[in-house]
């Protein structure tokens, strides 16, 4: 038995929360009967419909899109950009975003309808690693690249203990290239991090995701997990070790 919410997350149609609000507001039928009780546990045999929609067991399925720049991280935008959904025209399976990169960041992001996979890797208790390449404005000195790798304060807290590199850097241009890995995935965190130390993020790419990189592809660009990789992830968000 699975709390209410938590299936019709896990079966891609919207969030935890988001599918709370739905139940409150009587969008939600259990054996076509509305149910508005968020308590409320069902099991494979119930039939649970959503918006008059019934839950079907789609084929579960996993993408590794490059994301170029100017591209949203969701389904749908109410200000009609581009989206992530919508360069898989040819996927029938409602796909969704695990995680987010925002407009101007370019890079690794996956793709999924499997609900349970997407909250494995982006809750912060799971700790995977995601790594990032900026390049910033000025040269950081030792003690601002320490700042970030012991944790800086943002106005939402503390952020994680980060592992940072200085790749290169031009004085001349006034500009440095600095590797980060981080953990958490808080809105702008990267960008808000070095806006913290005094190094303003230029242009920012996600390079790395837990082991996954983005060997083989140019922007706009995908291809599906193998069967292997998505079984070492979920290995990797349960135990911390790479299976």
């Amino acid at each position: 038995m699975e709390r209410l919410q938590k299936v019709i997350a896990y079966a891609g149609i919207a969030s935890r929360r988001k599918a709370e609000e739905m139940i409150k507001q009587g969008l939600v039928k259990v054996n076509g009967q509305v149910v508005r009780e968020l308590g409320t546990k069902v099991s494979p045999s119930d039939t649970v419909e959503v918006e008059g929609v019934k839950l079907e067991k789609e084929r579960k399925v996993y993408h590794l899109l490059y994301k170029p720049r100017g591209i949203i991280s969701a389904v749908t935008d109410d200000k009609g950009r581009k989206t992530v959904a919508d360069l898989f025209p040819e996927v029938e399976q409602r796909i969704f975003p695990v995680g987010r990169l925002d407009y101007e960041t370019s890079g690794l992001i996956l793709l999924t309808n499997d609900g349970e996979f997407s909250y494995q890797l982006t809750h912060p208790k799971f700790k995977i690693d995601k790594t990032y390449v900026a390049r910033v404005k000025g040269i950081p000195t030792r003690e601002a690249l320490r700042q970030l790798e012991r944790g800086v304060m943002l106005e939402d807290g503390k952020t994680a203990p980060a592992r940072v590199r200085l790749m290169s850097s031009d004085s001349k241009l006034g500009k440095s290239i600095v590797a980060i890995t981080i953990h958490e995935g808080r809105n702008r965190q990267v960008r808000r991090m070095f806006e913290t130390v005094g190094y303003p993020v230029q242009k920012l790419k996600r390079e790395q995701f837990a082991f996954l990189t983005l060997h083989g592809l140019n922007a706009g660009e995908s291809r599906e997990l193998s069967h292997h990789e998505v079984k070492q992830l979920r290995v990797l968000a349960e135990t911390g070790i790479i299976g």
